[in-house]
């Protein structure tokens, strides 16, 4: 019998002889965990470690390959574990020894391949190891010995939930419930807070197959010097001595399925805080985040599959229903990829040690789990064309290719793709055994070939040669295995033994795209090309497969067949294809927010392009809630400002400008009843008022279609600012609007019919937000938060009282200053030394109760001689930090009192400030204000809170996070306090990376939650249960004004270089100046011609006379007339 863990030929263990025997019990988990790449120099040893080894029969390479693939394999090989080195591929194996490792079997199945080593007869034998080639991937052993890198297993290994290969056939598979504790931790790292998932149970012995195999004789000998110089010798032995008894695989079991809510993601409560863990439910998705690679896939032809966030979103086209699952980290999804058979389907997620998810369809039960295959999120995954192995890539930091055979959730091999960004990953179509990968400024081609160390993944980096380094993000494999890629400047780039053969662009040397080429498909014998121009363009593939370049530029000019531009300002990243009804349709992703439906056959019957659904585009910049029906508006980048209705679950309208927007705040009630008003602020400093009303309601006009639910009109336009406006505010009578800006203004206008200029004040940085004290406190006061740590309290400037002949200006509005000092450094100090104090009356307690018991027993307590002192670690350093920390997001909590967040190093508390009169003899630049009280926030250090805001009732106390989460407090008393903060839920809603939270409010009934995030995306939720909410609830759009068919549209300020009020101001009062200096020349001017006239007329007087009459021009005494 073999040692414990030592592999045998097959890379599978024997079939025990004894039971209870230490060399059949399984391994532990330690034994199995997951071990860096390293290279390690015994690995080169022969892996079987024979003491005669086998001589490898000279086979071509391309057998080899078949071989690692076919279906029904002769036998089983052994391969050697090595010290993998960059662009090397791992076959994952078992072996728990030093230096040992086995490549695990499984049995074949329908459909799938399996990666064994050439052997000497019929694919049995041994390999003998080399050491590792540069390129290669290597055949890794998961013996966690001292010293060794991670090597991926298909044992039970830490986050591997279901193993299919057991020591023990009699035996339950040991060690899963120590996987899915593992699998539990991936789930709560993602994020610094529990995610509150439930632990993923291991797959029951009933759902494993036993397939008996026959087992290899080999000894594992890697300390032996005398079995290296045997395998020099080349003694070849028969095959018949090789043969071992059969022994037994785990293999999963075809019929099982994970439990989904064992998997998914569910917000994280407080323990003991009585908050319900359904307090909100998610109701829809109104955003698509369109700039997210691959973001677009088809499962059939009505069904949609996209990302939003932290949920996978399934749209059935005909019904415009949404069904979502949860990511399972918490941490978000990375990727998305779908089976050939249109079966399954890949979700690869984000977070630490990310799983893969392949969920079965219709019936979407999660099917299999893959495990291991990079470290923080997923970038890209593909299946091969028959559909039994899949090829991820992962993001920084490791960048990791991994080939999986999915169904048995193992590892066949894998490599760093690269050190950059990897974009994509794909097999070639005619060769499984070829991959590509692209991405940042490079190209990579892959292959698996059989060496003497096993089977490896080589890969050969592109080299541009004289052609311009670019990225790649489309690509195609071509039939030959020549590969022809896009580049950023809209060229083809045609790759040939890993150079570029020839560069492709049309007539006139100009570019194929107007832009970067972001997809080639290869759809019917024809290349097709999607362009970041709009364009999609049908090539010849024969005349590009035999392009060739015919002078020293390298380029040659081509013509394409066909083209089809999808429309204006479309900026096409992919595209999808399905039949429907025999009929090929394709499906666009538009990175500038929209998906398209493409007829592609170009014909006489062709469709024009059709734009099922638009969204916003990028970061969505604000967000406001109607203050009396479910309606809410959204403002981004993207020019438009949009109106939802969230009980509906539908966009109603859309508006666009010239420029992107910033700013949002719906009029309150009391500014208009009806609920028709929207303070838009844009980047260009313009703030427009826009109504929202219902067609249906105006006088039938000729000429007009009342056919919209809602639409929206520019009331009127005018610009505050020089600079992009960044906060909006109506006072809490109505009477005034306060506008802010990051050009360091704030500017008061009166709210009437038509908004009319009062005046602005100048603050001592950028504004971040504007807040005026709710109707509780006596004065009417606006709260200005400044980005670079300033706070602001002015009291409202008195309507028509300012001069504003001479300057809009207000620069006796009296003023109170507070400039945040950061104290957590005190903070973090103070709490140390409550620490080191806490812990030293802890041993003191400790040292008197153990004598009090020694005393008790009757023993005598020798005096103990003084203890040397131990010399402690310095106290954490006071620091403050050189710029200040931004502030975030602030309120007020009473009169001249507010609470402030911070982002940057003082993230993690809230800070409750007051204004004082104490350093009002200073400038405000260097005043020092400290907070007067503190509230710590659970998990807040690096992951600030971006927004606060509260429901109605003032009960509920709704953050959103940087990192996309959002939390809920509840609030027992309107005055914070520690013990209140203590207490809340939270759940991981927006993309964990670049999903912060702009906005989140609660309906005006406090039924329901809204959030946007930079990601996108827009989420509404229900608070409490979707049982209370009644289902006779509808959004009502506001009815028109009086007469509102008959006005003229506002003017609009199209000009982004346009005069600011005070700028047009002081535009007007110069051109008066100048005009009234231009009146005053004039006058002059005029009397000099006056004067000349004269002159003249004096001198033809003068020429008239007698000559002894006539003044001569000079005169004795050189007087000049």
């Amino acid at each position: 019998m073999e040692a414990e863990g030592s592999p045998d030929a097959s890379g599978e263990k024997e079939v025990p002889q004894n039971e209870n025997s230490d060399e059949n019990k399984p391994l532990k988990d330690s034994d199995q965990e997951d071990q860096p790449d390293v290279e390690k120099s015994d690995t080169t040893k022969d892996f079987a470690g024979e003491e005669d080894a086998k001589k490898i029969p000279e086979t071509s390479g391309e057998e080899k390959v078949k071989s690692s693939v076919s279906e029904e394999p002769q036998g089983e090989r052994e391969v050697p574990s090595m010290g993998p080195e960059e662009g090397e591929g791992e076959v994952p194996s078992t072996g728990p020894e030093e230096g040992e490792g086995e490549v695990p079997s499984s049995g074949p199945e329908e459909g799938e391949g399996e990666v064994p080593s050439s052997g000497p007869e019929e694919g049995e034998g041994e390999v003998p190891s080399s050491g590792p080639e540069e390129g290669e991937g290597e055949v890794p052993s998961t013996g966690p010995e001292e010293g060794e890198g991670e090597v991926p297993s298909t044992g039970p290994e830490e986050g591997v939930e279901k193993p299919v290969e057991n020591a023990e056939a009699d035996k339950p598979v040991e060690n899963a419930e120590a996987d899915t504790s593992s699998v539990y931790e991936s789930k709560s790292s993602s994020s610094k807070e529990p995610a509150g998932e439930g632990e993923v149970p291991p797959i029951p012995e009933e759902q494993t197959e036993e397939i008996m195999k026959p087992v290899e004789s080999a000894e594992s000998d890697y300390s032996s010097t005398q079995g290296e110089e045997e395998q020099e010798e080349d003694i070849e032995k028969p095959l018949e001595a090789e043969k071992k008894p059969e022994k037994l695989e785990k293999k999963i079991s075809e019929t099982f399925f994970y439990n989904y809510e064992d998997l998914c993601s569910q917000p994280f409560v407080t323990s003991d805080s009585g908050i319900p863990i359904y307090l909100l439910s998610l109701i829809h998705s109104f955003g698509y985040d369109c700039t997210k690679r691959a973001n677009l896939q088809l499962l059939d032809s009505k069904t949609l599959l996209y990302v939003a966030g932290n949920q996978l979103v399934l749209l059935d086209l005909k019904t415009k229903q949404q069904s979502y699952l949860r990511s399972s980290s918490g941490g978000g999804i990375g990727v998305i990829t779908v089976h050939p058979s249109k079966q399954y389907f890949a979700i690869g997620e984000k977070g630490w040690k990310p799983n893969i998810i392949i969920y079965e369809y219709p019936s979407l039960k999660p099917y299999r789990i893959l495990r291991g295959g990079t470290e923080e999120a997923y970038a890209f995954a593909d299946f091969n064309n028959h559909g039994t192995l899949l090829a991820s890539v992962g993001s920084s930091p490791d960048y990791m290719l991994t080939i999986w055979d999915w169904k048995q959730e193992k590892i066949v091999l894998r490599s760093k793709a690269f050190s950059q960004d990897v974009y994509k990953v794909t097999f070639s179509p005619e060769n499984e055994e070829q991959l590509t990968t692209s991405g940042s400024g490079h190209i990579k081609f892959w292959k698996m070939a059989l060496t003497f160390t096993g089977l490896k993944l080589q890969g050969a980096l592109g080299r541009f040669g004289k052609t311009a380094v670019t990225d790649i993000v489309g690509y195609v494999e071509l039939p030959d295995g020549k590969v022809i890629s896009g580049s950023e400047w809209g060229n083809l780039l045609l790759w040939e033994g890993g150079l570029i053969k020839v560069e492709l662009c049309r007539t006139g040397h100009r570019p194929c795209h107007n832009g970067p080429v972001n997809q080639l498909i290869l759809d019917e014998g024809e290349l097709v090309t999607v362009g970041g121009d709009g364009y999609i363009r049908v090539w010849d593939f024969e005349t590009i497969d035999a392009a060739d370049s015919v002078d020293d530029t390298g380029l040659l000019e081509i013509e394409h067949m066909n083209e089809l531009l999808v429309g204006k300002n479309v900026n096409l990243s992919s595209i999808v294809k399905i039949h429907d009804l025999g009929l090929p349709i394709w499906y666009a992703q538009d990175a500038n927010g929209a998906i398209w439906k493409l007829d592609l056959r170009f014909s006489n019957v062709t469709h024009d392009p059709e734009c099922l659904f638009t969204f916003h585009s990028g970061k969505i910049e604000a967000m406001a809630v109607s203050p009396v029906t479910y309606l809410m508006a959204t403002t981004a980048l993207d020019h438009s400002v949009r109106v939802y209705d969230f009980i509906d679950n539908c966009h109603l309208a859309e508006i666009k400008f010239k420029q992107g927007g910033t700013a949002l705040m719906w009029a309150p009630r009391v500014v208009n009843p009806k609920g028709g008003l929207i303070a838009a602020g844009f980047e260009d400093g313009v703030v427009r008022i826009i109504e929202v009303y219902d067609p249906r309601g105006l006088a039938i006009v000729a000429g007009r279609t009342n056919v919209g639910n809602a639409e929206m009109r520019l009331k009127q336009a005018f610009k505050p600012h020089t600079a992009a406006v960044t906060a909006l505010a109506y006072e809490r009578n109505g009477e005034m609007l306060a506008t802010g800006s990051s050009d360091k203004t704030v500017f008061f206008f009166a709210v009437e019919d038509k908004y009319e200029p009062i005046g602005y004040i100048c603050v001592p940085g950028p504004v971040q937000a504007l807040q005026w004290s709710p109707p509780s406190h006596a004065d009417s006061m606006l709260l200005v938060l400044c980005e670079n740590g300033f706070a602001l309290q002015v009291p409202s400037p008195i309507l028509r009282e300012q001069d504003t002949e001479t300057t809009y200006e207000i620069k006796d509005l009296p003023t109170q200053y507070f400039h945040f000092c950061s104290i957590k450094s005190r903070i973090k100090r103070e709490e140390e030394i409550e620490r080191r104090e806490k812990k030293k009356q802890e041993e003191e307690k400790a040292r008197l109760a153990w004598i009090k018991k020694q005393q008790d027993m009757g023993m005598e307590i020798e005096e103990e001689p003084e203890a040397e002192p131990v010399e402690e670690e310095p106290l954490p350093p006071i620091y403050i930090p050189k710029e200040p920390s931004p502030i975030v997001c602030g309120f007020y909590s009473a009169p001249g009192k507010f609470w402030l967040s911070l982002g940057g190093y003082d993230s993690g508390y809230l800070y409750h400030c007051a204004f004082s009169q104490v350093q009002d003899h200073i400038s405000p630049e260097s005043r020092q204000d400290e907070p007067f009280d503190v509230i710590p926030m659970e998990n807040t250090e690096d992951n600030s809170i971006q927004r606060i805001s509260f429901c109605t009732s003032k009960l509920l106390m709704f953050c959103g996070m940087k990192d996309g989460a959002v939390r809920v407090y509840p609030l027992q008393d309107k005055d914070l306090s520690a013990d209140m903060m203590n207490g809340y839920w939270s759940f991981n809603i927006h993309d964990n990376d670049y999903g912060q939270i702009q906005a989140i409010y609660s309906s005006y009934d406090d039924r329901f939650l809204v959030t946007c995030g930079a990601d996108s995306n827009i989420f509404t939720f229900s608070i409490l249960s979707p049982e209370d909410i009644q289902r006779e609830l509808k959004a009502k759009v506001p009815s028109p004004r009086g007469g509102l068919e008959k006005e003229k549209a506002a003017e609009d300020i199209e000009d982004p270089g346009a005069f600011s009020i005070e700028n047009a101001r002081r535009k007007k009062e110069y051109d008066e100046i100048m005009k009234a200096a231009e009146a005053q020349k004039d006058k002059k001017r005029q009397e000099l011609i006056t004067l000349r006239h004269e002159f003249h007329c004096l001198l033809q007087k003068n020429m008239e006379l007698p000559k002894h009459m006539q003044l001569h021009r000079e005169v004795p005494g050189h007087i000049r007339i």
